[in-house]
């Protein structure tokens, strides 16, 4: 047998004389406190079941008169006390379980409590053919709110509860029989009350475990949704300004040799306009720049001039070209758009035509756009579909999108329901009309 080093044994023997101090301190923080009656749920909201506990006080209530009745009778004239004394002691016991849904620790210490006086009571007039006060009246009040307790407290109380229970009992049955029984019944079923209790308990904390992870993960998912499509539009915003910026460099070093014999001034301005629309677009590209590297763009068109309502015929006729009846209607006097405004129109109307295309299968779909001094009015309805829309897979990006484009304008978005069933999307984008330049008839005139 191999021996064991004295440090060992002595390490060991610490840690045990630790644990066992320990013990006391453990008990009086989970039995004495309520601490341990913090239900396992997220946010401090009770798990579903507290919800019945209305309609659970019922049948509670007529058991408890059942077991007031029976108890308070087996008190009286079995072991011989009062009748006062055993309807409190009756009374304490069926009032117990109804406690234990609001209070389980403060249940279990009147269950468990009354036990060894029951058995100091049955003491008195010991009688071989009656069951011991343990299986004959504590045994189904005690099991109840241990079970009741075991769905909210934590699992090492539950057995400190367990463990506590059964030897109050036994030391109950003790009292009466003059010493420990075999008591193999009434161990089984708290046992079994405090197993269920927990098994649901873990099953309740890892249901709201996961309901947790899943909105997590959802506003994981729509927070990286709202990134991507962020990204999508900065990456549109820099070709639109770097292609301007591009304009105005190359127009401020042609200038010059438009004009005839321009002035050393007129030159060194131009040269500090091309010089800062040079260091501008290098910064531009710089900050931005980057994102084009995770565009996905066709090969043979890599750098091509971002869309503008120019190209809605363009559009409109792909979307005819897959099967969808489209309608273009347009109010107003149609007017070049900024290139911000242009592009974001553009993309609102073609996400809701894909909308439309996904969601609405064989729908027609109505595009109506409203040119006004100070803004411009998009919207798109489509009627009720035909056919059930095959399951999206993923999260979209279409409306999230659009309320980006939307807001970044300073405009507004309404998107909802027909009463036909159809949806439509309406955008309001500020757009004040840019004022002419004046004519070379007018200068001549003046």
């Amino acid at each position: 047998m191999p021996k064991v080093h004295p440090v060992t044994r002595g390490k060991t023997a610490g840690r045990l004389r630790a644990a066992l101090r320990a013990v006391p301190h453990r008990l009086r923080e989970d039995l004495w406190t309520r601490a341990a009656e913090v239900p396992p749920s997220a946010g401090g909201r009770p798990p579903g079941w507290l919800e019945w506990r209305p309609a659970i006080i019922a049948p509670l209530v007529v058991l408890g008169v059942v077991l007031l009745a029976s108890g308070a009778n087996a008190y009286a004239f079995q072991y011989g006390t009062s009748m006062a004394l055993a309807l409190l002691i009756a009374g304490v016991q069926a009032a117990a379980p109804i406690l234990a849904l609001y209070r389980p620790v403060l249940a279990w210490w009147a269950v468990t409590g009354v036990l060894p006086l029951t058995g100091y009571l049955a003491a008195a007039r010991f009688d071989p053919f009656v069951e011991p006060p343990w299986q004959h009246t504590g045994l189904p009040t005690q099991a109840a709110v241990l079970f009741f307790a075991a769905l909210r407290v934590r699992p090492r109380v539950t057995v400190e509860m367990l463990v506590l229970g059964i030897l109050a009992g036994a030391f109950a049955n003790g009292l009466v029989s003059g010493g420990f029984r075999d008591d193999h019944l009434p161990v089984l079923v708290l046992a079994l009350c405090a197993l269920v209790g927990a098994l649901l308990r873990g099953r309740q904390k890892a249901r709201t475990e996961l309901v947790v992870q899943e909105k997590l993960t959802a506003e994981e998912r729509a927070r990286r949704t709202l990134l991507e499509e962020r990204n999508r539009i900065a990456r549109e915003l820099h070709d639109v300004v770097a292609h301007h910026m591009s304009v105005i460099s190359i127009q401020a070093q042609v200038a010059p040799h438009l004009a005839e014999n321009p002035s050393d001034e007129l030159k060194e301005n131009l040269r500090g306009i091309r010089q800062n629309a040079v260091e501008a677009l290098t910064e531009l590209r710089r900050v931005l720049g980057v994102l084009r590297s995770e565009d996905v763009r066709p090969e043979h068109a890599p750098h091509a001039p971002q869309p503008t309502l120019d190209r809605l015929d363009e559009l409109v006729g792909n979307v005819r070209g897959a099967g969808v009846p489209v309608t273009v209607d347009t109010t107003g006097t149609p007017r070049p758009l900024s290139p911000g405004t242009g592009l974001s129109a553009f993309r609102i109307v073609q996400e809701a035509l894909s909308n439309a295309m996904r969601h609405a299968p064989g729908a027609a779909v109505h595009v109506a756009l409203g040119y006004r001094p100070d803004r411009i009015t998009l919207r798109v309805t489509n009627t009720a579909p035909d056919r059930p829309a095959p399951p999206s897979p993923g999260t979209g990006h279409g409306l999230l999108g659009m309320h980006e484009r939307t807001a970044m304008l300073g405009g507004e978005l309404a998107v909802g329901p027909t009463p036909d069933g159809g949806y439509e999307v309406t955008a309001i984008l500020p757009a004040p009309a840019t004022p002419a330049a004046p004519s070379d008839d007018a200068e001549d005139t003046r």
